[in-house]
């Protein structure tokens, strides 16, 4: 039998003792590929988006279309913007994005969350920043689907006496 413990401070002490690297923050490092960008997937609802991010000039194109061109709506242009402006980094890199499934609003919301996740792997000091944005969470709600014996998810048919 290796040590005995007695009481609480030698508990406490063999827990300390040991793995001390264990314990400390995981560090993150940058990911890039042989062509010195970032890749990340972002999802949302449907939605799956491809992000590319490397250094540049600013432009964004979402499946060879400029942003503005495939999210016509000011809202969802908004929301793309969103992580690369808390993050101060809005004319820096190039983007590149590949999206499928889902409506407008989903895609968005990939496109948002893939950015991110992209941002974080080239520049893994700005994952503090975008988490406090809950910009790297997956938000992950759903349709809901129809159900056996409904007229949808949760609606009966209508109920006849006779």
């Amino acid at each position: 039998m290796a040590l005995e413990t007695k009481s609480l401070e030698d508990l406490g002490a063999l827990k300390s003792g040991g793995d001390a690297a264990a314990a400390a923050a995981p560090v993150h490092v940058q990911k890039l590929d042989k062509h010195g960008r970032a890749y990340a997937t972002g999802k949302r609802k449907n939605a799956v988006a491809r992000v590319w991010i490397k250094p540049g000039a600013g432009k964004i194109v979402v499946n060879d279309k400029s942003f503005e061109q495939y999210f016509a709506r000011p809202v969802l242009q908004m929301l793309l913007k969103q992580p690369l402006a808390t993050a101060n980094r809005m004319s820096q890199f190039d983007i590149r994005v590949t999206v499928t499934g889902g409506g407008l609003s989903g895609q968005a919301g990939a496109v948002r969350h893939g950015i991110s996740k992209a941002l974080t792997y080239y520049e893994p000091e700005l994952r503090s920043v975008l988490k406090k944005g809950g910009f790297l969470t997956r938000d992950s709600r759903v349709v809901e689907r129809k159900k056996y014996g409904r007229m949808k998810a949760r609606r009966s048919f209508q109920f006849s006496k006779r």
